[in-house]
């Protein structure tokens, strides 16, 4: 089968930092799914990997995560596929990636496509939606207010993947006032349309843009970017007793500002789940049929933000390119071998 993979970690300018292969086709088993997949999304953890992991017994390494596809086999134990099945899903962290033509996966973290979407559109969905429904809803627990602060959501890096998604979770299901961050006229435009109730601009100081706000000391921050240079203004900004969930990678994170308010931080990875194979794995699987399904009855709408052509070397070197800069809005999608 035709794939995308490397042999030594490094940046994206090099040669051989990706190259079209070919692999032999997998097999599935046990509780596993051979998804035929259609398209793919790139997140930074595709660029992360890239950088610092090579192949651990094999002789490439093939990144991505998000994919849409059709399945084409399925493993003696599975239980709620069968071949022919529409599928999207955001796969596992320690297996091989969905840059290739066929890929395995764990039945209890995939969802049903959505019906109203092609694959393109379904594939820019499933890891960002993971990530921020369970960093709204399992880790925030935005349902339950933070008393006396402002019923207000502020999203750290609004016109991202994740941030894209966070706004129109936050819309569809609460009645936060929510608050994103953009930096350019194009990407506040982009914040504003999926639903943001104010734009605040994120190279200013967090806490003086809150505050010109005037709606009061928001009870959840949720940072999907550039943590390190925002920390203090968001303990500054945050409400007493709020709460705090980032995904980033900052180079350290000092909670000490937040402990005089006894704020609650936290950090979401979505992998968690597959990584260490919890109890609730099957919570993923589920998630996404509930977001397909919210899909379908027009509540959300795809975060595709950029289709890069068909899946091969070249493109997902300009998609991984564009990503590392900083300036892509919304989900990079490629479709099709």
């Amino acid at each position: 089968m035709r794939a995308i993979g490397y042999r030594t970690p490094g940046p994206i300018a090099a040669d051989a930092s990706l190259v079209d292969i070919e692999l032999p086709r997998p097999v599935a088993a046990g509780r596993d799914l051979l998804v035929e997949v259609r398209a793919i999304s790139v997140n930074p953890v595709d660029t992360k990997v890239r950088h610092r992991a090579g192949p651990q017994g094999e002789d490439w390494k093939v990144l991505g995560w998000d994919a849409a596809g059709v399945v084409a086999a399925v493993g003696e134990a599975v239980e709620g596929f069968k071949p022919g099945d529409a599928v999207f899903y955001a796969g596992a962290l320690d297996r091989p990636g969905t840059n290739a033509e066929f890929h395995l996966v764990d039945e209890r973290i995939v969802g049903r496509k959505p019906d109203n979407l092609d694959f393109a559109a379904a594939a820019a969905l499933p890891l960002t939606a993971i990530t921020a429904w369970e960093a709204l809803f399992d880790r925030l627990v935005v349902e339950r207010p933070v008393p006396g602060a402002a019923s207000a959501l502020l999203v750290i890096g609004g016109a991202g993947g994740v941030g894209s998604i966070a706004i129109q979770l936050a819309r569809a299901r609460t009645d936060l006032t929510v608050i994103a961050t953009a930096s350019r006229p194009e990407t506040a435009d982009w914040a504003r349309a999926l639903g943001a109730h104010h734009i605040i601009d994120h190279s200013k100081p967090l806490d003086a843009e809150i505050a010109a706000l005037g709606l009061g000391a928001p009870g959840f921050v949720f940072s999907t970017t550039g943590t390190d240079g925002h920390l203090d203004a968001i303990a500054r900004l945050i409400a007493p007793q709020g709460r705090f969930v980032l995904i980033d990678d900052p180079g350290a994170v000092n909670i000490s500002p937040f402990k005089q308010k006894s704020v609650s931080v936290h950090w979401e990875f979505m992998f968690t789940r597959s990584l260490f194979a919890t109890a609730d794995m099957a919570e993923q699987g589920r998630l996404l049929n509930a977001i397909a399904a919210m899909i379908d009855a027009g509540t959300l709408k795809t975060t595709l933000g950029t289709h890069f052509g068909r899946i091969d070397a070249a493109n997902l070197k300009r998609a991984h390119a564009l990503l590392e800069s900083g300036k892509a809005r919304g989900k990079i999608v490629l479709e099709g071998f």
